[in-house]
């Protein structure tokens, strides 16, 4: 397909040729060709994006995966979104398939809520719309002001555990939490499969670090309430008649599987694979009660700091994730990871944009908790 004619441009903000794979990828599946710019960083780490073309009243794609420099990365779609809002383009729509601070949703004492905030820069920057993948929490869309279309990387994941897996009609599906429940329900549901969870953590898990409005503080060791706290450390004299109750403090139970994985296939599933130590003590459990082989699935292989040499020294036989995030470093580090290619729902996702076709077709069959 002629570029000019095709009636939009796809461009890669990325900086580093690793992470111009997938955008390569999506674009031969699209017969167009990647948009012409130059993305670089200066002697002082300021970002510089030139835009080598006319972009002028056309519908423009940005492809953004986020490599380990996530910072930088964001700061490479901002200025572009930019240069190209500046230069008249038409609609500026970003193909981002891990949106970076989803961990950061909801408040944390006294935190900040980080992904609304980069929502708004985006907006700010001139993007019109967003295609990703598996947010964290589905919730996320609600913070930005323009449409965003979350794609689903289970079709292909389930795909693989049917087409790769040998005897995977004796697996079950695991939830390294009570959390991931939902989640691995859906899968399990699909392959016909049975359902087990971990429960009890040694490590606080993501909703004891909410704020209170979430989550119960926890208290000192006192026999009841002696006033308010002042910033100099001294106690205000409680309000005459009343007494606040004493919250009793969470204790976690000992790690327990619900659930019979003795003599089976165990498929830990969940979104995103970072610092692996959940899965390797997950793993460890699962070895203890029974399972003679571990998989891992994901659809972001984050594989941050000693994941790769953790991986390969642990109970696990194999991590899949998806290539919405680079991890051929990774990949040579540790052979137990494998990657499923998602460009073809990317790549579609694109198509039926530009055409004003409805995007209900790659959403078919696809629940809720997927």
């Amino acid at each position: 397909m002629n570029v000019a004619k095709s009636g939009y441009r796809v461009f890669s903000a990325n900086s580093s040729a690793a992470c111009t794979e997938l955008a390569k990828k999506i674009t031969e599946r699209l017969g167009v060709e990647l948009g012409k710019s130059v993305v670089f960083q200066e002697s002082n780490s300021e970002t510089r994006v030139d835009v080598k073309e006319s972009v002028r009243g056309q519908t423009i794609f940005i492809i953004q995966t986020i490599p380990r420099d996530v910072n930088t990365a964001i700061m490479e779609l901002l200025v572009m979104a930019y240069a190209l809002k500046t230069s008249c383009a038409k609609n500026i729509i970003g193909v981002i398939p891990y949106f970076p601070y989803s961990k950061q949703c909801k408040m944390r004492k006294r935190g900040s809520i980080v992904c609304k905030l980069l929502a708004s820069m985006l907006a700010k920057a001139g993007l019109t719309h967003i295609i990703t993948m598996d947010l964290h929490q589905k919730e996320i869309q609600g913070f930005f002001s323009f449409p965003v279309d979350n794609l689903r990387a289970s079709p292909f994941l389930i795909q693989y555990i049917q087409e790769e897996i040998p005897d995977y009609r004796n697996a079950i599906i695991v939830a390294k939490s009570p959390a991931a429940a939902k989640r691995a329900q859906s899968y399990a549901e699909r392959l016909r499969l049975g359902l087990a969870v971990i429960h009890g953590e040694a490590q606080c898990s993501e909703s004891d670090m909410a704020d209170g409005r979430h989550s119960p503080p926890c208290v000192r060791n006192t026999t009841g309430h002696t006033g308010l706290e002042l910033p100099s450390g001294k106690q205000q004299a409680p309000f005459p008649g009343i007494e606040l109750p004493i919250m009793m403090a969470k204790e976690k139970p000992p790690i327990t599987v619900v659930g019979d994985v003795g003599g089976r296939i165990a498929i830990i599933v969940d979104d995103i694979v970072d610092d692996v130590g959940d899965f390797v003590a997950a793993a460890e459990i699962l070895k203890e009660r029974g399972a003679y082989k571990i998989y891992i699935m994901a659809t972001h292989g984050l594989l941050s700091a000693d994941a790769p040499r953790l991986i390969e020294e642990s109970a696990i036989d194999e991590v899949v994730v998806t290539n919405t995030v680079p991890h051929e470093v990774q990949k040579l580090q540790c052979p137990k990871i494998k990657t499923v290619d998602v460009s073809m729902i990317l790549a579609e996702a694109i198509r039926r944009i530009h055409n004003g076709e409805s995007m209900a077709y790659l959403f078919r069959n696809i629940t809720v908790d997927d």
